[in-house]
Formats: structure tokens, sequence, C-alpha cells
């Protein structure tokens, strides 16, 4: 975080200043300058602890590990004993996020700072990896650490830009209408990026429409100095460039995209494809598994140029990325040729889709694909529907096997069944250890293995055990 006074912070988030006797040589006019952490666990000397009220536990039983951990400020909503100086405030999530919007504020003043904010109903993590790996290439930058995207997450992203971050990269999801506007008025992006509306959290949203108003947040409030990258070929991220003053960047395969892939062609090793930016082209070879990331791979291209990359250093970019992420079509294995693909950090239906048809793809032709599926959470009243929907897609696709995980996941298998699947080629378990021998006992040498659900599933444990097993 920039250098600011006890005072300055206090103010910033509307709150009391308390520095008790106990404090030692400390006054307003102290100057503190730590990262940010809700979680005492991760508190280091010099930092600030935000005692957050949550759902299951309370930040304020933790003060005191905070301190003894170095934690220079605390952030309280009720005053605490301690030996470190305090703000009360009434919300400390709410204080979070009014110091991350003085810092981004005084940090924007200076006139160097690019703000570049992802938002979408799938890839926003890849895609924002990208994009950090070529705002490197322009000097210092800031990132969000894995998929802190919300209330919590962006703020404290936020708060780790210094005075010569010359590009913030910001991941903002949400779960409800109102929250990715928030987060953008945090941090006002100068690239706003849309990269699909999907059935992702279709549950907590209530329903398409909703969802595209919630992602249309990112694009609604941008300047007219601003550029908004659309992706040509989602129906519903076209229609927000209706809803926006900024200068709208397309890309996508369609071929009036500003920014788009031809010639694509996928295996177990990547992606290749001949890139188009305004009038130019060059080949990649991308090494991202999965078709589908090609997607992520053209709008973080479109933010590159925007940020004033040649294509070559974006080619250079994109074929330095060796995966996505952690547990996102992440290649483990190896032993007896058996590839073990774990994408079991996030699934709804359209990257469950593309996840199986990766799988089909990219199937040796010696050995089987075997498909591992758990449950799609937060569907709502589309979940009976989506789970029917991908098990009649696994038995079209030809999936040697499918291997069914989690009770919530159950109607999966059955479509599977009534598509014809009923000579072993679905199994069902409710639990992963039944699951892990199963497969441990049934694959063969050259198999590729898709392990893909939802977080909350857990089935991406289920991947690193057979990864580790493979290995």
């Amino acid at each position: 975080m920039i250098d600011l006074t006890l005072a300055e912070i206090a103010a910033a988030m509307n709150g009391r200043l308390v520095i008790g006797e106990s404090a030692g040589a400390v006054s307003e006019d102290t100057v503190i300058n730590g990262e940010s952490q809700t979680d005492s666990r991760e508190v280091r000397p010099g930092q600030i602890f935000f005692a957050r009220r949550g759902e299951e536990t309370d930040g304020h039983l933790f003060v005191v590990k905070a301190i003894d951990s170095g934690a220079a400020l605390l952030v309280v909503e009720r005053e605490v004993d301690g030996r470190v100086p305090q703000i009360v405030v009434e919300d400390a999530t709410v204080a979070l996020g009014q110091l991350a919007t003085e810092v981004v504020r005084r940090v924007r003043a200076g006139g160097e700072l690019t703000i570049v904010g992802i938002t979408g109903s799938n890839g926003k993590t890849t895609t924002k990896n990208l994009v950090a790996a070529m705002a490197e290439r322009r000097g210092s930058s800031v990132a969000s650490e894995k998929s802190f995207n919300n209330e919590v997450g962006g703020p404290l992203t936020m708060l780790r830009v210094q005075s010569d971050t010359r590009t913030l990269v910001a991941e903002m999801g949400a779960s409800a209408e109102g929250e990715i506007a928030r987060l953008t008025a945090m941090a006002p992006p100068h690239i706003g990026v849309v990269l699909t509306v999907g059935l992702a959290h279709a549950g907590e949203f209530g329903g398409i429409e909703t969802t595209f108003r919630t992602k249309s947040e990112m694009v609604q409030d941008l300047p007219n100095s601003a550029v908004a990258v659309l992706n040509r070929d989602d129906a519903h991220v076209s229609r927000m460039a209706e809803l926006t003053s900024a200068r709208v960047r397309w890309f996508g395969l369609h071929p009036e995209a500003d920014v788009r892939a031809s010639d694509i062609d996928s295996d177990a090793a990547g992606t290749r494809f001949t890139l188009h930016v305004d009038g130019e082209s060059a080949p990649v070879n991308f090494h991202v598994l999965g078709e589908h990331h090609v997607t992520n791979a053209l709008a973080a291209a479109a933010v590159g140029h925007e940020l004033g990359l040649s294509l070559a250093e974006i080619v250079d970019s994109l074929q330095s990325a060796t995966k996505a992420a952690r547990w996102r079509m992440e290649v483990m294995g190896g032993r007896d040729g058996v590839t073990i693909v774990n994408d079991a950090y996030n699934a709804s239906p359209d990257s469950m889709a593309a996840g199986i048809r990766t799988l089909a793809q990219i199937r040796k032709p010696d050995g089987r694909a075997v498909a591992v599926l758990g449950a799609m959470s937060e569907l709502g009243e589309y979940s009976i529907e989506e789970h029917i929907r991908i098990g009649l897609q696994a038995v079209r696709l030809r999936i040697d096997e499918l291997v069914v995980v989690g009770k919530e996941a159950r109607q999966l298998h059955i479509s599977a069944i009534n598509e014809g699947s009923w000579d072993g080629e679905s199994v069902f378990f409710e639990g992963q250890d039944d699951a892990f021998e199963y497969l441990m006992s049934t694959l063969r040498p050259n198999d590729t293995v898709l392990v893909k659900s939802s977080n909350s599933a857990g089935l991406r444990f289920l991947g690193d055990r057979l990864g580790e097993a493979f290995a």
C-alpha cells in the first residue's frame, strides 16, 4: 500500500482512531504502508488487520493473534484491548472498500496507473493471468491473486497498489446485482472486459437476464475515454455495446472482431491458431489446454494491444503461458501414458461442455477418454436440466467411460444411461475414495482422464490424487 498516516486512513473510512497508552511512540502522523489482511493467519509485520464479522466467525476473536503476528493497525467494529492503534468503524468490510477507493484514487491521480477490470461467467481468472503477464512488460503491475474478485478480495488486491504501479488487473465477480458496480466504483477501469454471460451462478442471480444486467455493470459507467473489450461471439455480451459510452473493441472468432483467431487446431499439448489484430496476423502456439481458452487469449490480446504491446510481444506472452491456473485444465500424470486433466475448480454448463469437447479432441488413438464428473453448483431451477444435458453430451461425443461422483450429480449418470450408456459406460459413486479405487483398478495405458466439477464438489482433490498416482 502507499504511505498513509493513521489520520488519513481513519478519514478515508470515516472511522475513529484510538491510540492506547501501550501503543508506544505512535501518533496520528505515524505512517502505515503494509498490506491489508482479513485472515489473522496471513498477517505479517507492519500490516493492517480488518476484523470482519462473517457468517461463521468474528474477526474480533483473532485480534490478539493478528497483533502477535505483527499487525501495525487494527480496523474493528468495536473497541478492543490491544497494544497497537485501532480504527473503529461501523462495518469493517465497507471500511476495507473505502480505504481501497482512496488508495486507488491517489495513485490514479498521478496519471501513470491503468486499471483493467475483467468479468464474465467463465474465464475470468485465466484471462486475468494472461493480461497480468502482458502488463508486467510495461512496468510494475498488481493483479488479483487466486480468484480474489468479490467485496473482500477485490479491495485487498487494490490495496496492494503502490505509487509506481503502472497497471492494476482486477478480476471482478458477483453473486448479485450491484456488486460489480461497487467494485468498479472503487477502481474505475480504463479498460473494462466482459467475457461471457452464461448460466454460472444462475441460481443466485435468478436467470440469464439478471446475469446480463449484472455483468453489464462493468461497462455501463465507463466514460468515452475508456475502452470496453467485448466478446463478439456472445450474443448477450454483444448487446452491451449499446449500454456503454466507451469505445468498443471486439474480440472473438467472428469475422468482424477487431481481435480474432483462425486456423484453430487443438491437441493434448495445447492449441495452435492464427491471431489477427487490426489487419496484422501471426501464428500462436498456445500451451493452455482447451480450445475454449482461445477466447480468453483473444480477450487478453485485445487488452495487451490497448496497453501498447506490439503483436510480437502479445504473441510471445501468450506462448509463454503454460497453464490457465491451478485446477484449471491442469495437465498431470504421465506414467503409462495416462494423462490426467484436473479442471475441477469451477464448473458451469458452458465450461463443463467445453471440457468434455476438449477431452474428445485430445484422446489418444490407442487410449480411452474417461470423464470424471461431479456436480455443477448454483444453477437453481436449471440444475436438473443442465446435468441432463451434460450427460447427453458425454454420450454423443463418444466419451468411453463416464464416472459420476457425488449424489448431487446423480442426474448426470441417469441421463447418460437413458441415452444408451447401460453397459457399464457410466458408473456412479457417492464418495471420492470409492471413485479413486475404481479408477486405479480400471484405467489403462494411454487413457486421457478429465476431472471436472464445481469447487464445492471437491473433485479437484480427486484429480490431484490421480495425478500423483500416475506421476
